[in-house]
């Protein structure tokens, strides 16, 4: 076979992968056909007959791609699997099944490259322990551990969920309508209730807010020494396990004071109760749940990942999303921006941490 022989085996070779390539690569809105557009074909063509220089098809090849027109992305994520962690429950097997058709959607936005598997767990400590080793990926999780993930695995943040159009909600100090208190201050020496040692609203913005005015002293850096504190600070203390719980103890007179959100008494009570409630207090914003990302994800599978989440904001793939957790939406953000000042109530708490992660029975009235 001759030298010219064989160039033009070789620009046909060539020419017909270069269209078989084309054809499986998605186009752009602007030329997006089912077959391969005629210009693509004659710029081929002309190439493979010496009609214009290899310099030329070169350069116009360059054009193409980097006008967009031809996306030949390898979509190559760098992984073959994603596991998505979600927040602890025990009704593990009522959450799976919503979980799932969040799996599938990823699935299909990984244009099928990538397998998602969910974990709901019994604890935080699998979760925060999974993203910081690789073996969990990104995760949907409540401030405080979010918060822990962030600085003790390098975590990202980098989604906040949206209800009602708010990315938060307000701590609140609760007191009946015939009391007089006026600030969170009072609450010392008092009788007062809790929702959970964890609870964001409910313990960990209060408590924290008493120990930074200097009101609360804890003596020890551990979950005794917050204990013990608690003890001497107050005259009486309960933990109601939720909302709900802290607030009827306030109603049927056990305590003075109950802490939670500014919208628990609408969700959890009837009218009747809501009238014998009012504010002592709004002491700030609690941030809403995050859903955080290993620091282990390339920068590029990071942020397709926060792409694909954002599409569920989309009417078509909403109740995806409101099916697991409520949330309207989901808020691309980070650490500070979302967080912010919320951590360094958490840092005031000594035993938070542990107390998280292995959901003990820390919840004794006292």
């Amino acid at each position: 076979m001759s030298a010219k022989s064989k160039i033009m085996t070789r620009k046909t070779i060539l020419l017909f992968a270069l269209i078989a390539g084309v054809a499986a690569f998605p186009l752009a809105a602007s030329a997006q056909s089912d077959a391969v557009p005629a210009w693509v074909k004659n710029t081929a063509g002309w190439w493979a007959d010496d009609q214009i220089s290899e310099t030329e098809f070169v350069n116009s090849m360059e054009y193409l791609i980097d006008s967009g027109i031809i996306d030949v992305s390898s979509q190559n994520f760098g992984i073959t699997e994603l596991t998505i962690g979600f927040i602890p429950s025990e009704k593990a097997d009522e959450l799976s099944p919503k979980a799932e058709s969040l799996a599938r959607f990823l699935e299909s936005e990984f244009n099928g490259k990538v397998d998602v598997k969910i974990v709901v767990p019994t604890n935080y400590e699998i979760i925060i322990e999974g993203l910081k080793f690789g073996h969990i990926d990104a995760a949907f999780m409540d401030t405080g551990p979010g918060w822990i993930a962030h600085d003790r695995a390098n975590a990202e943040v980098v989604m906040a969920e949206v209800k009602k159009g708010k990315v938060g909600y307000y701590a609140t100090v609760w007191q009946r309508v015939d009391s007089n208190y006026s600030s969170i201050d009072e609450a010392i020496g008092n009788k007062v209730a809790f929702t959970s040692i964890t609870g964001s609203s409910g313990f960990v913005r209060p408590v924290g807010t008493l120990v930074d005015r200097g009101l609360i002293t804890v003596e020890g850096d551990d979950i005794v020494a917050l204990k013990k504190a608690l003890d001497e600070s107050f005259e009486y203390h309960v933990f109601g396990g939720g909302y709900k719980a802290a607030l009827e103890l306030l109603l049927n007179g056990s305590v003075e004071m109950s802490f939670g959100s500014d919208i628990a008494p609408e969700k959890y009570l009837t009218p009747e109760q809501q009238a014998q409630l009012k504010k002592v207090e709004t002491l700030g914003l609690v941030p809403s749940h995050v859903f955080v990302a290993s620091n282990n994800l390339s920068d590029k599978t990071r942020q397709h990942l926060v792409d694909s989440m954002v599409k569920l904001n989309h009417q078509d793939n909403n109740q995806i999303l409101k099916d697991i957790y409520g949330a309207d939406a989901l808020l691309p953000t980070t650490a500070e921006m979302h967080i912010g000042n919320f951590g360094q109530y958490l840092d005031l708490l000594p035993g938070i941490e542990k107390a998280t992660f292995e959901k003990k029975n820390y919840d004794i009235p006292k």
